[in-house]
């Protein structure tokens, strides 16, 4: 797994094709990021919709903390996830979600 912070925001990338692994080292370091927004990067990574399912709990921890929680994901039915979860094509994409949902907290929504 690789590891990249930039500002307020950690980006985690699997480099591992255990995706259980995975989910479990995001779920028990989940406090030690609870200051900065999230992106899991999965695009190397052969993932299903059901694997992006169980994300569903550290995301939603996660956003309690008022900070975001972003999938980067491709080759997936993007209609098939679960609204609660945040799941885009690109980093880019992901970086503007952040970006508009700081911009929502700061004016309280």
């Amino acid at each position: 797994m690789k590891i990249e912070n930039k500002d307020k925001t950690t980006i985690i990338k699997n480099t591992t094709s255990d995706i259980n692994s995975f989910i479990e080292y995001i779920t028990t370091e989940l406090v030690n990021f609870k200051s900065q927004n999230l992106i899991i990067d999965l695009t190397t990574t052969d993932i299903t919709v059901k694997d992006i399912k169980l994300f569903a709990e550290a995301s939603k921890t996660h956003k309690k903390n008022k900070k975001s929680f972003a999938i980067i994901a491709n080759n997936i039915d993007y209609n098939a996830v679960p609204t609660k979860i945040s799941v885009v094509p690109s980093i880019q994409e992901a970086n503007d979600l952040i970006e508009m949902e700081e911009i929502e907290r700061d004016l309280g929504f």
